[in-house]
């Protein structure tokens, strides 16, 4: 494949928060800087066979096509709100953590994009996303910026090809009946933007943050507009407990695929699991 090729493929993951006690590790665990070593729980050990289960889902309906891969916010966990719950609150421990947990993934992708996702989790102006992002060998922007807040991506075979737009952030709400509204809403903001502008509007917007999947899909003049919001990699926290909307819900661990077939059909497909309440107390 040449260097200016687009690929058909392109898979999103978001909010692996490594370096929480909830947050993606790898089973090997990680060694702490005072020479100790960090063993992960029973609950990151299963979500990190989750974690593998996904990848192997992406070679499956990729079919072993080439694929882009896109980081869209928040790998590491830092020490929002003040919290105690990290593995470590020494980024240099974060960032090994992530690391381990991407290197693979990056190194089977054709390119690898890094999104910046939040201050409280990568530090003021996200330094520690650009650290990781440089690591790992993140596509640069034309300022050299190797972790960014954005990313308009085509693919697909068609001359006009899928234009895909990545940020992390999206509007949250406390009820589940109102979920969609922000999503819906990042696609008709993003059209009105392109409208003003005499720019293309994106065929597919991605969005994070939530930690929930949900897709938004529309019939436009081509074909259809979507909006999506990823899983994330991260088990309820402290913070999430007592939060509308994220206390009664069971954590998503998973990510997405969008993809353009053969018959020149795109679509959005995600990959998500849950977590079971399990059984009631007697």
């Amino acid at each position: 494949m040449s260097e200016g090729e687009r690929v058909n493929n392109l898979v999103v993951i978001s909010d692996l928060h490594c370096g929480c006690a909830m947050g993606l590790i790898h089973a090997d665990g990680v060694a702490l800087d005072d020479g100790g070593y960090y063993i992960p729980s029973d609950f990151q050990r299963a979500v990190w066979h989750w974690y593998q289960e996904f990848w192997v889902w992406v070679e499956q309906k990729t079919h072993g096509e080439p694929f882009d891969l896109v980081c869209n916010g928040d790998a590491l966990q830092g020490k929002p709100h003040s919290a105690i719950h990290q593995v470590s609150d020494n980024y240099d421990v974060q960032l090994r953590i992530a690391h381990k947990c991407l290197e693979e993934p990056v190194r089977k992708a054709r390119r690898y994009y890094h999104i910046r996702g939040t201050e409280a989790h990568g530090g003021k102006s996200l330094q520690y996303e650009e650290i990781l992002a440089r690591e790992l060998g993140a596509e640069p922007t034309e300022q050299g910026l190797y972790a960014r807040y954005e990313l308009n991506k085509l693919i697909g075979r068609s001359e006009q090809g899928i234009l895909v737009n990545c940020m992390h952030h999206v509007g949250t709400t406390g009820r589940q009946h109102y979920e969609s509204t922000a999503v819906l809403g990042e696609l008709v903001e993003a059209y009105v933007e392109a409208g003003r502008w005499h720019d293309r509007a994106p065929d597919c917007v991605v969005r994070s943050h939530r930690h929930r999947n949900l897709e938004v899909k529309i019939p436009t003049a081509n074909s259809w507009g979507v909006s999506v919001v990823t899983p994330g990699w991260q088990g309820r926290t402290p913070f999430a407990a007592k939060v509308a909307g994220a206390r009664q819900s069971q954590p998503q661990f998973g990510g997405v695929l969008i993809r353009e077939a053969p018959d020149g059909v795109w679509y959005s497909m995600p990959w998500v699991r849950s977590l079971s309440r399990g059984e009631p107390e007697v």
